[in-house]
């Protein structure tokens, strides 16, 4: 069974959120305050974090930064702030998803499920194999990437794009069609966010000598180079 911590320091919001959760069949921990929820990460981890942006003492934002440093786990916001600012801040953060209030709670349990079934491909399609060019290898089923057999850090999102480059090598992917792939047709965001998503990649293989390289096909996208 899958475990969602869910925080937020309205009563209401979040007993509502961990209603519709465990009705789907997720266990469910809930947190008034940044400073609980980092308290319980000492001993634990959650498979995944629902994080209010607004809260008294760490916000939400901080709070990611921290978890960010020490694990790729996938990361809804849900705020009351719903500027474009808030938004994109949040993704180049390494969130996953972002939701603004009043938001229906069903509508967050159907993008829980999008990341758990984006985290997990091969249980989609049995036939999806490991990538190998030269001294990368990217594992579907197992979500990692090593580059000479060091296994590197990705958020959910890092992978993902990644991996869509990756399963058709040379091919060039517009940003737009990047955006809707890996982030949805419903996100709000910019195009920024797959520039921001690449810029993170682009670093991560470059300080572990990886071959094949990202390369930026301008005015449209990105490819793998192979």
């Amino acid at each position: 069974m899958k475990e969602i911590w869910v925080l937020d320091d309205e009563d209401n919001i979040r007993n509502l959120m961990k209603r519709y959760l465990e009705k789907e069949g997720y266990a469910v921990r809930t947190f008034s305050s940044a400073e609980e929820l980092n308290n319980a990460l000492i001993n634990n981890n959650p498979d995944m974090f629902v994080l209010d942006i607004m809260l008294p003492g760490q916000d939400g934002l901080s709070l990611c930064r921290t978890i960010r440093e020490q694990s790729a786990l996938p990361i809804i916001f849900v705020s009351a702030r719903g500027e474009e600012f808030d938004r994109v801040l949040g993704l180049e953060l390494g969130g996953d998803d972002y939701m603004a209030k009043p938001f229906s709670p069903r509508e967050l349990v159907i993008r829980v499920k999008n990341i758990f079934r984006r985290l997990n491909p091969a249980e989609e399609n049995p036939a999806l194999k490991e990538l190998v060019y030269e001294n990368m290898v990217i594992s579907p089923d197992k979500r990692t990437v090593t580059v000479n057999n060091t296994e590197l850090s990705f958020t959910s999102k890092e992978f993902d794009l990644l991996f869509v480059l990756a399963a058709s090598p040379n091919r060039p992917f517009s940003r737009e069609a990047l955006l809707e792939k890996i982030w949805g047709f419903d996100y709000e965001g910019e195009e920024r966010a797959v520039d921001n998503t690449v810029k993170r990649i682009r670093k991560k293989l470059h300080e572990k000598g990886a071959r094949p390289s990202l390369a930026t096909v301008w005015g449209y996208g990105y490819k793998l180079d192979v």
